[in-house]
C-alpha cells in the first residue's frame, strides 16, 4: 500500500497541470515577448512607441493562444482518461470475479503479501467505485479524482504568460528607451524562472537557471539582429 501512497501523493502534486501551466506559462510569455520586443527594437531603432504597441499585441495574442492550447490539451487528456476508467468500470460489472483476482495480483506486485493482498481485493469489489479506483491507479496510473481542471489549467497558462511578457515590456513603458534596462530585467526573471521549473523536472536549479538564460539570450539576440536586418533594408 505504501507504493500507492506514494504514487498518489505525488500525482496529486503534479497531476492536476495547473502548476506546471503557470510556470511553464511565465516561461514561455517571457521567452516569447522578449524576443518579440527585442526584435521590433533592433528594427526600429528603439523606437519606445512601437516596442509598446509590439510587445502588447504580442502578450495579449500569445496569452490567448496559451491558454486555448492548454485547455484543449488538458481537456482532451482528461476526456481520454474517463474513457479508460469507464471501461475499466465496465470490465469490473461484466467480469467481477476475474478483476478481483487481477486486481490481487496488482497488489502482490506492489509489494504485498498474497493473503493480504487478497483480502484487499476482495473488500475494494464490495463496492465498484473503490474498486475502480484502484484498478485505474495501478493498470493507468491515473487517480480518478486528481485528474485536474482544463479551465484551472488555461485561466493559471493565461495570467502566468502576461505576467511574464511584461517582464521585457515593463521598462519601455517608464523609460523613453529602455533597451539595456530590458534586457537586465529579462536576463535576472530568465533566471529565476529557470531555477523555478526545476521543481517539476527536478533538476539542478542552477544549471535550470542558466539553461534558460541562454535558451532566453539566444532567442532575444538572434531576433534583435534580424530586426537590425529588417530596419536597414526597409
Amino acid at each position: 500500500m505504501g507504493h500507492s501512497h506514494v504514487e498518489s501523493e505525488h500525482l496529486d502534486n503534479t497531476g492536476s497541470g495547473t502548476i506546471r501551466a503557470g510556470v511553464f506559462g511565465i516561461s514561455d510569455g517571457l521567452v516569447s515577448n522578449l524576443a518579440l520586443v527585442m526584435g521590433v527594437a533592433g528594427g526600429t531603432g528603439g523606437s519606445a512607441s512601437a516596442v509598446v504597441m509590439a510587445g502588447s499585441v504580442g502578450l495579449l495574442a500569445g496569452a490567448f493562444s496559451m491558454a486555448a492550447g492548454e485547455y484543449i490539451s488538458m481537456k482532451t487528456q482528461r476526456e481520454s482518461m474517463e474513457r479508460q476508467i469507464e471501461l475499466e468500470r465496465e470490465h469490473i460489472r461484466d467480469f467481477p470475479e476475474e478483476e478481483q483476482a487481477h486486481l490481487s495480483q496488482l497488489l502482490i506486485q506492489s509489494g504485498i503479501e498474497p493473503d493480504h493482498a487478497q483480502d484487499i481485493a476482495q473488500k475494494l469489489h464490495q463496492n465498484i467505485e473503490p474498486a475502480v479506483g484502484f484498478h485505474a491507479l495501478l493498470e493507468l496510473g491515473i487517480v480518478p479524482h486528481q485528474m485536474g481542471s482544463p479551465e484551472k489549467a488555461a485561466t493559471a497558462s493565461f495570467f502566468a504568460f502576461v505576467l511574464g511578457a511584461l517582464v521585457p515590456l515593463v521598462p519601455w513603458l517608464i523609460f523613453p528607451s529602455a533597451l539595456i534596462e530590458s534586457i537586465l530585467v529579462s536576463a535576472f526573471a530568465l533566471m529565476v524562472i529557470g531555477g523555478a521549473v526545476t521543481t517539476i523536472t527536478h533538476r539542478s536549479a542552477l544549471w535550470g537557471a542558466i539553461r534558460q538564460l541562454l535558451f532566453g539570450a539566444t532567442a532575444a539576440g538572434l531576433t534583435w539582429m534580424l530586426g537590425r536586418l529588417v530596419g536597414t533594408a526597409l
